[in-house]
């Protein structure tokens, strides 16, 4: 497992979009999405509108998977 962020590409509201996590937040986000029984673009696009104007994307979602893990 890398600590470098990967690029993956997601699909938000019709568009594709970049987003830069390192691997353990893309397996954890990805594993979010199976228990949720959603989509992982589904929960991007979710995260996505619930965010600050002036927090980027990937941010979120780290924040996401890290608030998601702490409240287990």
């Amino acid at each position: 497992m890398s600590g470098r962020p990967v690029k993956r590409s997601l699909t938000l509201r019709g568009h594709r979009t970049s987003v830069s996590l390192e691997d353990a937040f893309w397996q954890a986000f990805r594993q979010i999405a199976v228990e949720d029984d959603k989509p992982i673009n589904q929960l991007a696009a979710e995260i996505d509108a619930a965010r600050e104007l002036d927090v980027g994307l990937a941010s979120a979602i780290r924040v996401f998977v890290l608030q998601r893990f702490r409240d287990r």
